[in-house]
């Protein structure tokens, strides 16, 4: 990578960590709201979009389904030991990741739990990706992320509990363009349910 497209990529990556910090300090629909606003403008005109420069020009913006405030849970962690796991990506070669805690929460009436798990590489970081009964019909096939602290995707803590806002889940880059290489979701993090809230699938 040349000099210049690694400062491009540092520029998305700050504007994505300034954008979640911005939506932490207001109301979560109003911060849903500012994140879609944003994030449209960054796959509209960032150098780094991860949509390929063909479709730029003629995006008209991500679609999600409606808001729904049933939707916003606050998982209570528990502690799990696990070996470092290959996370199967998009690629050709794994990642590995280290399972750390199970976040149970109800969602919609429903007693769910998902993993959360650490990236075994230099600096590490906190990553949850999940699939559901929606996954490859009406978003990707591969799972949408809730959580991935090394760009920045982290909705915060309340009272000791993890947010997980699936307003905010999101496709992966590599649902746009197969250029680029995405974990995705592990075994333990698919869903029978659907979670029809967060972003939809856009072809």
């Amino acid at each position: 990578m040349t000099a210049a497209r690694t400062l491009e990529l540092l520029d998305w990556k700050r504007r994505v960590f300034s954008l979640y910090a911005a939506v932490r300090s207001v109301g979560p629909e109003a911060g849903w709201e500012l994140w879609r606003e944003t994030r449209d403008e960054l796959f509209r005109s960032h150098p780094q979009s991860p949509l390929p420069a063909g479709r730029r020009e003629a995006f008209a913006g991500l679609e999600y389904w409606p808001y729904d405030p049933r939707a916003r849970v606050v998982a209570e962690l528990e502690d799990i030991e696990a070996a470092l796991e290959p996370v199967e990506t998009s690629g050709a070669e794994p990642i590995l990741f280290r399972p750390f805690a199970r976040a149970g929460f109800e969602l919609r009436g429903e007693p769910l739990s998902l993993e959360l798990a650490w990236l075994a590489a230099y600096g590490g970081g906190a990553f949850l990706c999940f699939r559901d009964a929606t996954s490859g019909r009406e978003s990707y096939g591969g799972g949408r992320y809730l959580l991935d602290t090394v760009k920045g995707a982290d909705l915060g803590e309340e009272d000791g509990r993890l947010v997980l806002d699936f307003n905010f889940a999101y496709n992966p880059s590599c649902s746009y363009d197969p250029g680029w290489v995405c974990p995705l979701a592990p075994p333990a993090n698919r869903l029978a349910v659907a979670v029809e809230a967060g972003e939809r699938h856009r072809a």
